[in-house]
């Protein structure tokens, strides 16, 4: 861990003078999680570790091990030590886009490559980094977080941001995080993200199957029909607003566009609900809809669609899933959009 560190403090140290106040919130934020994060098996004896969190780190092992030895993630030691922090999130995402676009503002950096958000360790930092975006007249969606992944770099720990999580969210989280570990390409987010989600999906189906949860199982696909028909509606509504945005408008017309757009998915999500017997989960989502959020819900699920193919095309062999999509991680970006979005699949990647 030690080499990891002081390789990522090198690279930051060759960083420019206008982002350094960035990186060094970033390292030490980082920092204070390998600082407070003990081993799981430390809390577990501890006599003075509250029944409730033992439980829940004893249930986090197992969770863990099932995600090495079923769903062939990383076996190393992320999600095996666990960190109180004295926050609601791990960190505060930050998305923006251009009024008038739905593509999302790039931020670049030396380990993770360019992403579509930009992370702080503190609320108030978000926050103000929000309000700059905003006076230039970008849309912006600010969110928090409670897990991240450093790829490897470092051993990820639980954090108290969600253990406390139902179970079958607490072990969609850590198979996420997992698969950045696994697969994760510099500079492409949905593809990143929309493989994260397919293998969360996935493992959280798999070990509610393998516990015997009946119940669970069929909540979750509850839940999962309902996700899908949100982003349905957002992928609906994304469409509609890049009509609108390719059109020659002048900036007045454009706006009024915009909003009726605006207007009609906060009508359409209204409907959806009355149908769902008035289920509000994704409400908090809804509160101000703008060109930020419909990028940042599309990063997470855009090519899922495309991955759950590439999955089902080797019959749920999940060394041959990710093998497929090792051979398309290594493709040029539009190749390797080209084949997902038109369901072609991985080039000569079989079952192994």
């Amino acid at each position: 861990m030690r080499a990891s560190w002081l390789a990522f403090a090198a690279l930051l140290a060759l960083s420019g003078c206008e982002t350094l106040s960035y990186y060094a919130q970033a390292v030490g934020g980082q920092f204070e999680l390998m600082h407070k994060a003990q081993p799981v098996s430390e809390w577990i004896a501890d006599p003075a570790t509250p029944p409730a969190l033992r439980q829940r780190l004893e249930l986090a092992a197992q969770m863990r091990a099932f995600a090495s030895h079923e769903l062939k993630l990383p076996d190393n030691g992320s999600y095996r030590s666990y960190a109180r922090l004295d926050r609601p999130y791990a960190v505060w995402n930050v998305f923006a886009a251009p009024e008038f676009s739905l593509t999302p503002v790039e931020s670049c950096f030396p380990v993770a490559g360019c992403v579509d958000y930009r992370g702080f360790f503190a609320r108030e930092d978000a926050e103000r980094y929000a309000a700059q975006l905003r006076a230039k007249g970008l849309d912006v969606f600010s969110y928090g977080v409670p897990a991240y992944s450093t790829l490897g770099w470092f051993d990820d720990p639980l954090l108290s941001t969600f253990i406390g999580y139902p179970d079958w969210e607490l072990a969609r989280l850590m198979f996420h995080e997992l698969a950045h570990q696994l697969v994760y390409v510099k500079g492409d987010t949905t593809f990143n993200e929309s493989f994260a989600v397919t293998v969360e999906d996935e493992g959280v189906r798999r070990w509610l199957e393998a516990e015997g949860r009946g119940g669970e199982l069929a909540a979750f696909r509850e839940s999962e029909a309902r996700k899908r028909a949100f982003v349905d509606l957002i992928e609906e509504a994304r469409a509609r607003l890049a009509r609108v945005y390719a059109e020659p408008l002048a900036p007045e017309a454009m706006r009024a566009a915009k909003q009726a757009e605006i207007a009609r998915l906060a009508e359409r999500y209204a409907a959806l609900k009355r149908r769902w017997g008035g289920y509000a989960g994704f409400d908090r989502l809804m509160v101000a809809p703008n060109n930020a959020l419909l990028a940042s819900i599309s990063a997470y699920t855009r090519l899922v669609p495309a991955f759950r193919l590439e999955l089902a095309a080797v019959h749920g062999d999940l060394g041959a899933f990710y093998a497929r999509v090792k051979a398309l991680a290594r493709l040029p970006k539009v190749e390797r959009d080209a084949l997902l979005e038109t369901g072609a699949g991985a080039p000569g990647a079989g079952p192994s």
